[in-house]
């Protein structure tokens, strides 16, 4: 008989276990050891039936058990040590206080998805994690920081595999009274959704001494299209995801509006949250009665941007027509033409009628914009540059701060505890140098510690390879062989993502004899486990797994490879921790960051890896492997061919060999020496704590600063640098370096020469410009290779009218072909760099 309604019942606790609820209620467990040690003492076989979710675990749990641990003076003390610790993490001084000055007093962190805990199952992937780590890590900081998010009331989807090996998606309604997270007592916010207004219920989240608002159309109010705007992590179609994303940036902002947050700094992680400055445009227009430009001026001010996708596919776009149903009235309200907004969601050139882009949206509205590795800065600047056509690519204003991991979120206690002993007890936050007294580990104890790791993980794959079997009907005695599949003292290879094309989830098996022989091998085995999930409507990522699990389903090999269905939180953090190699292989540069190596890394596991995302900028040859990468290649069947052969070399000649070189002891001696190198090159650059600082350092306090300036006094500077931005666009055209000469006519190394530049204004000042001279060394195509760039100053008139000579000098820094030239450049105090403008003129040959 089924339910006609349910609901959840949260356990009531005897008042002396008062602080047991308030440390569920933050998440703060997900990465507190002591934390969860305070669950597990109340019931370890209910903490582990759990899923080690408090909140489940609180409700397993009988009421007399609740009463004997409130009478257990050890557990009381226990308690009581583990909620000091909370709140002195919530009111400590931290990282942040100590930057006395600092201009910054708070961000707003948008994000479609936040991958915290298995507790809260509101992620998919990369991004979802990413942005869950980057919320710990500012509360580990002190950073003042919030995070907007959707709650989807399916969450994303649970991966089965059918007999066949083909991924099936299955969507579980989570009840958010069962989580941790509080409902707020808000009056109702609406968005319009096409002609319908549609209610948002906030629900809180603690994550440490961060906020997080998730926003939920799920109101009894609403139609029953409006309630399941929510529904689904990346579920439905276009119209669907345009939805959510209107959801998510217009009612976020409008969220934070009705809870009086004063935000300075709205960062959208990635395009999805683009509306938002939409809505802050609308109500620069309304509230200070700004024209549509000067409103743009005052929302860049405060905005700042982060791309995640290396390849122009992957990011939004919406068709004119749904856009048009959605933004009409957007349109009409703020007295905008229609082809006015679409354009801020058009490269130039781009017919109205084209599809709005999200990200060149994003763009746009930013002042400060970044791609989150060196390598992925570099390809955004290259797949952008049509948004600023007369600049240089490398001139491009998209900046970089590479992706970090939050170190005890990932990390195994084993490790935590020799790093705390070595490096320094908050091992997360120190620099290289204390990093490197891990030289005085000594090798046993690294080798334990991972042995350990590996010993975890193959009784965990053991335990999913036979309840998966035993769920799809198979008998106790055809799963048997799942109690010896892998064996923990076998050289294990890790390779876990979303499966896409280009990820090349499948590229070991395009050699079937020589991994074959890898696995097989009596003396010196390797075992492989694969995990992770396609996006449900990518049958190119559903058929790569079933290709691995069909090879892994073999009676031959089963024993050595696994794909352990359901990739969570859970099965990532074990595989982190117990894989001895972490394999990735994109097609270089398609790997935005790729931050699974990362925390792979801090656990002593060594990358074996394409030279993509982050790694391209930390492998220095002995803290891991390179993958070749056969870019000159344009087929790609051939490309991986040369790939694969590469990755196979690595394995056969250096990785395989150094894994079992052993000592009297059994240990590895060259194995925990790179390991050892891993750990001591990687460990300061990698974590969530060193990327938070970068992106307060580098872009929160700047853009406080400038949004500060931009919401004083009504509103004039944005005022003012519009109409600024309109006299010199229309006015560039008259622009022109007419002569440049330069003294002495020879060079010598070492040698100064003066150059001057007689440059054409038209009805522009020497104060709207900045003249420009740029000298270095000079390649193969007489292009200027890393150039200086030294400001010229204003020498006087010049002899025709609105002409002005401006002088500089450089000095020739080395022999052989060496070049300069000159240009000129948009100038305002308030321009956050030259390239805002995208407005170039360059002195011609």
């Amino acid at each position: 008989m089924r339910a006609l309604r349910s609901f959840t019942v949260r356990p009531r606790l005897p008042e002396a276990l008062a602080p047991v609820e308030e440390l569920a209620m933050n998440l703060r467990w997900s990465w507190d050891q002591r934390t969860r040690d305070v669950f597990r003492w109340i019931d370890p076989d209910a903490w582990d039936a759990s899923g080690r979710d408090p909140i489940r675990l609180l409700g397993l749990v009988e009421r007399r058990r609740l009463d004997e641990l409130a009478a257990d003076t050890g557990f009381m003390r226990f308690l009581g040590e583990v909620h000091d610790g909370l709140r002195r993490h919530l009111t400590s001084t931290r990282w942040f206080q100590g930057r006395k000055g600092s201009p910054l007093r708070r961000v707003a962190y948008f994000s479609p998805e936040f991958g915290i805990a298995e507790a809260l199952p509101q992620y998919s992937g990369g991004l979802g994690v990413l942005a869950g780590d980057h919320l710990k890590a500012a509360s580990g900081l002190g950073v003042p920081l919030l995070g907007v998010g959707l709650l989807y009331r399916y969450g994303y989807f649970r991966q089965e595999l059918d007999a066949d090996g083909w991924q099936q998606e299955r969507y579980v309604d989570v009840d958010p009274y069962g989580m941790p997270l509080t409902p707020l007592d808000l009056a109702p916010v609406f968005v319009d959704l096409a002609g319908t207004p549609v209610a948002i219920r906030v629900w809180r989240a603690e994550v440490g001494r961060v906020t997080l608002y998730l926003l939920d159309t799920g109101v009894e109010t609403n139609d029953a299209e409006g309630r399941y705007v929510t529904d689904r992590l990346y579920g439905g179609d276009v119209e669907h995801r345009l939805r959510q994303e209107i959801v998510l940036g217009i009612g976020g902002a409008r969220v934070l509006e009705a809870l009086g947050e004063d935000v300075q700094v709205f960062h959208s992680n990635e395009g999805h949250a683009g509306f938002l400055g939409l809505e802050r445009i609308r109500r620069a227009m309304a509230d200070d009665v700004l024209s549509f430009a000067e409103a743009i001026e005052a929302v860049r001010a405060g905005t700042v941007f982060t791309t995640h996708t290396p390849v122009s596919a992957g990011i939004d776009r919406f068709p004119r027509e749904l856009m048009e149903r959605y933004f009409k009235g957007w349109s009409d309200e703020c007295q905008v033409p229609f082809d006015d907004l679409m354009s801020l969601g058009h490269e130039p050139g781009e017919p109205p009628d084209a599809p709005f882009n999200m990200a060149v949206m994003g763009l746009r509205l930013a002042g400060r914009s970044n791609g989150v590795s060196r390598l992925h800065g570099a390809t955004s600047r290259r797949m952008f540059a049509s948004l600023w056509p007369d600049l240089p690519v490398e001139d491009v204003p998209i900046g970089h701060v590479t992706n970090g991991v939050h170190a005890h979120t990932w990390v195994a206690p084993e490790m935590v505890d020799l790093l705390g002993r070595y490096v320094l007890p908050e091992w997360q936050e120190a620099g290289p140098d204390r990093w490197a007294g891990l030289d005085d580990a000594a090798d046993d104890e690294l080798w334990r510690v991972r042995e350990t790791g590996r010993e975890r993980l193959v009784t965990l794959v053991r335990a999913r390879l036979r309840a998966a079997r035993l769920t799809r009907g198979l008998s106790q005695s055809d799963v048997a062989w799942c109690d010896d599949a892998l064996d923990p003292r076998v050289l294990t290879i890790g390779f876990a993502r979303r499966f896409a094309t280009y990820k090349r989830g499948t590229l070991l098996l395009s050699q079937p004899e020589r991994l074959e022989a890898l696995l097989l091998s009596e003396t010196a085995p390797v075992q492989l486990i694969f995990a992770g999930k396609a996006h449900p409507a990518d049958d190119s990522g559903k058929q790569i797994i079933r290709e691995i699990v069909a090879f892994a389903s073999r009676a031959a090999v089963r024993h050595r490879i696994a794909f352990v269905e359901d990739y969570d939180i859970g099965v990532a953090r074990a595989m982190y921790q117990g894989c001895d190699v972490w394999l990735n292989t994109p097609r270089r540069p398609m790997e935005a960051c790729g931050t699974s190596g990362e925390k792979a890394a801090l656990n002593g596991a060594l990358n074996c890896s394409i030279l993509d995302g982050w790694w391209d900028e930390m492998f220095d040859g002995e803290n891991g492997w390179a993958i070749s990468s056969a870019e000159g290649y344009d087929d790609l069947n051939r490309r991986d061919q040369v790939e694969a052969a590469s990755l196979f070399d690595l394995l056969e000649n250096q990785i395989v060999p150094c894994f079992y070189e052993r000592d009297d002891s059994g240990v590895s001696r060259e194995w925990v020496t790179r390991v050892r190198a891993s750990l001591v090159s990687l460990g300061p650059r990698v974590t969530a704590s060193r990327m938070v600082r970068d992106y307060v350092e580098q872009l929160y306090e700047p853009t406080a600063e400038r949004a500060d300036a931009f919401g004083r006094e009504g509103r004039d500077r944005a005022r003012a640098v519009a109409k600024w931005k309109r006299r010199v666009v229309k006015a560039w055209d008259g622009v022109a370096v007419s002569d440049v000469t330069v003294e002495p006519a020879e060079a010598e190394l070492g040698s100064a020469r003066s150059v001057r530049a007689t440059v054409e204004l038209g009805k522009l000042a020497p104060d709207d410009v900045q003249v420009q001279l740029l000298h270095g060394t000079v390649g193969a195509n007489e292009e200027l290779v890393n150039p200086s760039t030294v400001p010229m100053t204003l020498a006087g008139p010049g002899d025709a009218p609105a002409t002005h000579s401006f002088d500089g000098s450089f000095t020739c820094e080395r022999a052989g072909r060496y070049g300069f030239t000159v240009r000129v450049v948009p100038a305002h105090p308030d321009l956050t760099t030259y390239a805002d403008l995208g407005l170039v003129t360059w002195a011609q040959p």
